[in-house]
């Protein structure tokens, strides 16, 4: 790892620097979405197919991740983000210039691949180059960068779309995987490779992986997390038909959907002053309550007839709200059952969470949207799967005493 007196001199370049290739996975993801609602029109597709190129980019964005870590180890963190950010080009030049699905989904499937390198990559420079409370500061303006990317991607995608038509986001994040890579290149220190033999490597890998998955606490921690990731993203991926089917333009999506970021935002920040009173269990369930009132909120309006954004919207505060009560316990509880196997844990759970985000995406495209009674339908089913891994969850716990409960 870097030591401190290796590290550059302008500490908030950076931050910049790091944040920004953090974010740019995410802002990938969410820019093309407001395009989504016009795609089947443009290419004679079904909805259903249309889905694949967020669910295809979110399946190969978490895939990728169990990957490029341990090459990050092997190989150096500069290295491997700087190849990430060059197939994430490639993937943004093919989607730009696409004239039917099939490749524009091979694009988005690219795009997803090379930018896991960013998120993977990113928070291993963080845990080289800082310690202590300036790493949990840093940390801090993580999570809120990722709780702003989706409304700005879809905000900045809707208006690209109507100004200078879809093809102009996937220019435009071409242009930033160029930027991006020169700034890897000239603003990152080089992390200097393991020196371990590839094959203990490999076996110390698959042997930490099969520990965690035998421990049913941790696999109950995952199945929370990733029930939450997939109602989320079942949210993101329908929002749009939903909105559409309200008179909602490509330009306008964006900033109904920031509704429930805003309010994840605003879930964190109250759980890192309530956690310590209230206990993580408490706040878990707390973030459960309000998930399944806001949805339910929503799907009894939809069925009263009131068909506008706001009564899509407003409802799902309560899920942002409550979503932020309940990830990081439930992140917190997922790392800290095994210390020494912290990495992998926080691979595997990332992994399952873009694996169930891509299903959550996708199912949403197998039913019709003309208002929100169906995504909504989904999203609870979802919600009730997620409250069964967390009862689960509490019955393994419990023999444990209270000093286990605190994750």
């Amino acid at each position: 790892m870097s030591s401190p007196s290796h590290r550059p001199v302008h500490q908030g370049w950076l931050m910049a620097n790091l944040l920004a290739q953090l974010a740019f996975g995410l802002l990938a993801m969410t820019i093309g979405l407001p395009s989504m609602q016009e795609w089947p029109a443009i290419f004679g597709a079904s909805q259903a197919a249309v889905q694949l190129t967020f669910s295809g980019y979110v399946l190969t964005y978490g895939l990728l991740q169990l990957v490029y870590g341990p090459l990050s180890d092997r190989l150096g963190r500069r290295r491997v983000l700087m190849f990430g950010l060059f197939i994430t080009l490639l993937g943004s030049v093919l989607a730009a210039l696409a004239t039917d699905l099939s490749t524009l989904v091979i694009g988005r499937v690219l795009q997803g691949a090379g930018s896991a390198a960013g998120m993977v990559v990113g928070r291993a420079l963080i845990q080289d180059l800082f310690q202590g409370p300036e790493r949990t500061r840093v940390m801090a303006y993580v999570g809120m960068a990722m709780g702003l990317c989706p409304p700005l991607g879809t905000i900045v995608g809707g208006q690209l779309h109507v100004g200078l038509g879809w093809q102009a986001n996937f220019v435009l994040m071409a242009a930033l995987a160029v930027v991006l890579w020169v700034s890897a290149w000239r603003g990152l220190p080089a992390h200097q490779p393991s020196d371990a033999p590839q094959a203990h490597w490999l076996r110390a890998m698959l042997d930490a992986y099969a520990q965690l998955l035998r421990d049913a606490r941790f696999v109950l921690y995952v199945g929370l997390l990733s029930m939450t990731s997939a109602t989320f993203y079942a949210f993101l991926g329908a929002a749009p038909l939903v909105l559409g089917s309200y008179g909602v333009g490509p330009d306008g999506i964006g900033f109904y959907i920031m509704f429930v970021p805003g309010s994840y935002i605003v879930g964190n920040f109250l759980t890192s002053h309530l956690v310590h009173r209230l206990g993580d269990q408490r706040m878990m369930w707390m973030g459960q309550a309000l998930t399944a009132c806001g949805i339910g909120l929503m799907l009894v309006l939809a069925l009263a007839g009131f068909n506008s954004p706001l009564a899509l919207a407003l409802p799902l505060m309560l899920m942002g709200l409550g979503n932020g009560f309940m990830v990081p316990p439930a992140l917190a509880g997922t790392v800290g059952l095994m210390p020494a196997l912290a990495g992998s844990a926080a691979a595997v759970a990332g992994l399952m969470q873009q694996l169930a985000a891509a299903a959550g995406g996708f199912a949403v495209g197998l039913v019709s949207h003309r208002d929100a009674v169906n995504l909504a339908l989904v999203m609870m089913a979802l919600c009730l799967l997620g409250m069964a891994a967390q009862l689960g969850l509490r019955r393994v716990l419990r023999p444990a005493g209270p000093s286990r409960l605190q994750g």
